[in-house]
């Protein structure tokens, strides 16, 4: 695993920490509630292109 997948979902992780703390002291919690979401998926969405990449050289190092 490369620390660059880390620092990624790190710098997305602080950046919707930040972006939910702001919108929900602006009183918006319906969109803070929103980033938060899409944050995740984010995060989903790296980490399942990592676990697929994995399978793929699973496939590969047991001639499946």
């Amino acid at each position: 695993m490369e620390i660059d997948l880390l620092f990624k979902i790190a710098g997305i992780g602080i950046i919707v920490a930040v972006l939910h703390q702001i919108l929900s002291k602006a009183g918006r919690e319906d969109q803070a509630m929103m980033v938060t979401l899409a944050g995740v998926v984010i995060v989903l969405t790296v980490v399942i292109k990592e676990i697929s990449s994995l399978f793929s050289a699973v496939r590969t190092v047991f001639n499946l």
